[in-house]
Formats: structure tokens, C-alpha cells, sequence
């Protein structure tokens, strides 16, 4: 089979069909970025195309209530400063990970009613100047461009308004929780449909929504159908609207949820965690000819390269089959992963992934 662009590889794998390989791709840490600079990677080398991974862009639009954001304090080791979702948070310089959240704008029902007359359409909410200098250069690469969402339980309980309000906010007033889901969803398809009537398309979108932890999920199937389940069909429907694909990031273990992922059309799942629980194989037995699957290598066992080599060839050559498998960790790179081990684990992914 003659050699494909990245783009082409993808989209016959969103099509459940064969390419020349899978495509590869995946998410280093910034720590982790700056080890590979250590150990040769050149300063300003896009690690994707050192590696020869399949490019896959991400195109981010600002759809917060766009609060004044400010320095509160910084050091050697750390910064705090305040987010345009109204969040107070402390992030370390040298050291992957999330930020530690310490304050929230919007606590209730009536602050976020006060958050929600910001949350209007403008032109600042798009970063026109980056677009107009690398779009071409995408298209022109074979990239996999992706509409970067986020709404739903995810950007509201961590940016939003705190994980143990959130969870509370579930069960004594759904509604509020409701609002906040549709309010964030209204806000990107109306960023997004600006961007693509100004000629900015893209392949697919993607929103990251975090519905599980180890052995469980933060809301019961009921509550997720009930609250939440109908706001994703929106969105996905959106993108079929527009002839394009819709990819959930949904870290932890979100098995009992698969279902109805696949219920409302959702094209692709992401990253198939499988320290939290998710098991690739049994996924694609059932559903691998109506969902895409990507990601499942355990970034955990990484740094023992041997126990990783192990698990892509028990993985890669079954969820390959029949296309509908995009190659990747089962979260991101994490610094523990040096360049060499990372260049072993592309080599081996080409070769575990070619249709030859």
C-alpha cells in the first residue's frame, strides 16, 4: 500500500477502514518536553515531527466568562494567579500535572448568573493572528485538525466552580448544573461556527470531560443520562451537521458510559485509561466497528520499557484490525519517559501498526 498522509490515515481510521498504518500521536507533559531537550531533542523542534508521529493540532477558542486575570504571586518554584474562569490556582514551574485550585469567582446559582452575562460572542475569543499563520501550513503537512470544545462536567466542576461543590451541585440542584453544561456548549458552537464561516475548518472536534477515576465514575449512569447525556448529543450532532467527526476525552473508567457514547453518535473515545479499568480489547470486540478507539497503551509500566513493549504487541495488532484504532498512551507522555524510549516506542508503534 502506497505511503499516506497523516490525514489520510487518520480519516480512514475515523472511516473503519485500512491504511498503511495506524496513525500515531500522543501528549507529552511540558517536563517532558524539557527532558528531551536535555538529551539532544533540538530547542525549538516540533516533537512531532522529530519523532515522525502523525501531526494532530488542536485549535483552542477562549470560551470562558473572560475574567481580568493577574499575577497574585510568583517564585522560583511556583506562580498563583487568577484564570479567565474566575479560579485562583498555584502552578508549579518544574513539575507536570494539574494546578492546584485554591478560589472560585462563581460558588453559587447567583454568581454564575453574574458569570453568564459575560459569556457573550466576540471576536477576542479566537486567536485570528495564529490561525491565519498556521492554517495553511497545517492543510498543507496532512494534519489532523480538531475543534478544541470544552464544556460539560469536566471545565465546570475543575475550572469553573470546585469538585466537591460540583458533586453536591449534582444532586441538590441539577438544573444549575444543567445551565452551566448548555450555557458552555451554546458559547463554543457559536466561537466555532464564527471560525468556520470565516473558511477556518477543521476534521473533528474534541472535548475533554473527565467522567471517571479508578474502578468508578463521579456520577451514577442515571444522572448521566439524565443531566449530561443530552448535551453531548448536541454537540456531536453539531459536527455531524457539519460533515465532520466528534472524539470524547473521558479519562478514568467510563466503561458503564461506552453505551451511550455510542448511543449518541460519538465517532471516537479517548484514551481508554487502562490503570483506572478500561480494557481496549473488550471495547473492540463489542464496539470496535462503530467506535474509534484511541490510545490504550498503559503510560504507567512506560518507564519499564520492556512490560510496555509487551503490552503494544499484545494490543496494537488486535485493535488495528479492520482500521477504527488511532495509536497512542492511555493518557499522555509522562517525564518519566526519555527521548530514546520514546523513539523506540514510535519505531515499534510503525511497525506493530503497518497494513503491509
Amino acid at each position: 500500500m502506497a505511503k499516506m498522509t497523516p490525514h489520510e490515515r487518520y480519516l480512514r481510521m475515523y472511516r473503519h477502514q485500512l491504511a498503511d498504518r495506524v496513525p500515531i500521536t500522543d501528549g507529552p507533559w511540558n517536563a517532558t518536553l524539557t527532558r528531551w531537550k536535555k538529551e539532544g531533542m533540538p530547542e525549538n523542534a516540533d516533537w512531532q515531527e522529530y519523532f515522525g508521529t502523525d501531526p494532530h493540532v488542536y485549535i483552542f477558542t477562549d470560551a470562558s466568562p473572560q475574567y481580568p486575570t493577574k499575577v497574585i504571586e510568583e517564585t522560583d518554584e511556583y506562580r498563583v494567579h487568577t484564570t479567565e474562569w474566575g479560579a485562583t490556582i498555584k502552578n508549579w514551574k518544574s513539575a507536570g500535572g494539574v494546578p492546584e485550585f485554591l478560589n472560585f469567582t462563581i460558588t453559587d446559582p447567583d454568581t454564575w448568573r453574574a458569570a453568564k452575562k459575560r459569556m457573550t460572542l466576540n471576536r477576542s475569543r479566537v486567536n485570528w493572528d495564529h490561525l491565519k499563520a498556521n492554517y495553511k501550513t497545517w492543510r498543507e503537512k496532512g494534519a489532523w485538525l480538531e475543534g478544541y470544545f470544552w464544556f460539560g462536567f469536566d471545565v465546570t466542576h475543575s475550572w469553573t466552580i470546585g469538585t466537591e461543590r460540583m458533586l453536591m451541585a449534582l444532586v441538590e440542584d441539577p438544573e444549575w448544573c444543567v445551565d452551566m453544561f448548555n450555557t458552555f456548549l451554546d458559547l463554543n458552537i457559536a466561537v466555532f461556527d464564527m471560525m468556520w464561516e470565516a473558511g477556518y475548518t477543521f476534521d473533528a472536534i474534541n472535548w475533554p470531560d473527565d467522567l471517571g477515576f479508578k474502578h468508578h465514575q463521579f456520577m451514577s449512569a442515571d444522572m448521566y443520562r439524565e443531566l449530561l447525556k443530552p448535551v453531548m448529543k448536541r454537540a456531536v450532532d453539531w459536527a455531524h451537521s457539519k460533515g465532520i467527526y466528534a472524539r470524547l476525552h473521558s479519562c478514568g473508567n467510563v466503561m458503564p458510559f461506552v453505551p451511550d457514547f455510542v448511543e449518541i453518535g460519538i465517532d471516537c473515545l479517548n484514551p481508554l485509561e487502562v490503570k483506572a479499568g478500561m480494557d481496549p480489547l473488550a471495547l473492540k470486540k463489542q464496539y470496535g466497528d462503530k467506535l474509534v478507539l484511541h490510545g490504550g497503551l498503559n503510560a504507567a509500566i512506560w518507564h519499564e520499557f520492556d512490560k510496555f513493549e509487551a503490552e503494544m504487541r499484545r494490543l496494537i495488532p488486535v485493535l488495528k484490525q479492520n482500521g477504527g484504532y488511532i495509536c497512542s498512551s492511555d493518557h499522555s507522555v509522562p517525564s518519566a519517559v526519555s527521548l530514546e524510549t520514546f523513539r523506540r516506542t514510535v519505531e515499534l508503534a510503525k511497525k506493530l501498526g503497518s497494513y503491509e
